[in-house]
């Protein structure tokens, strides 16, 4: 299965919550321009499964309309502070699909990351606002292989 990770674009920093935070005009742009990249890639997840986090799900939801993804399931283990540890177990009922897409939160996708790809500093990877990282888990969740790694501002 291939494991993509997506962080959720550019969010306002000032709303009533943390978990209130939507999306600015700019990180609406990075989103569709993810789907736009995903799209002409040929990347299109059997599952999207989304942060109920405001951004995050805002992020997978305009993702998913440009990939035309069959099936958007908001998790909420994946919200902010996401243990891959716990996740693991989660993404591994997946397994049988070609591939998933996990839209979360940084540190938290980069901690993920580390530990897939069997890295022991979970501080390894610095996941930046709408980046998407694909990793190859076909030969298990701990052993993961990095496909790709690209930044929104990479993706025209």
């Amino acid at each position: 299965m291939t494991l993509y990770l997506l962080r959720h674009a550019e969010a306002e920093v000032l709303a009533a919550s943390d978990h209130a935070r939507r999306l600015t005009p700019k990180g609406e742009a990075q989103a569709e321009r993810t789907g736009k990249f995903c799209r002409k890639h040929g990347i299109a997840p059997a599952v999207i499964l989304s942060s109920p986090v405001t951004r995050a799900l805002q992020t997978a939801k305009l993702v998913a309309k440009s990939i035309e993804a069959a099936e958007l399931i908001e998790v909420p283990w994946a919200a902010c502070g996401m243990d891959p540890f716990d996740a693991v177990p989660k993404l591994e009922g997946y397994a049988k699909l070609p591939s998933v897409m996990l839209v979360g939160h940084q540190p938290d996708l980069g901690a993920l990351a580390a530990l897939l790809l069997g890295c022991d500093n979970a501080g390894a990877l610095h996941v930046r606002k709408s980046l998407l990282c694909a990793i190859d888990v076909s030969r298990g969740f701990r052993h993961g292989v990095l496909e790709f790694f690209v930044p929104a501002k990479l993706m025209d």
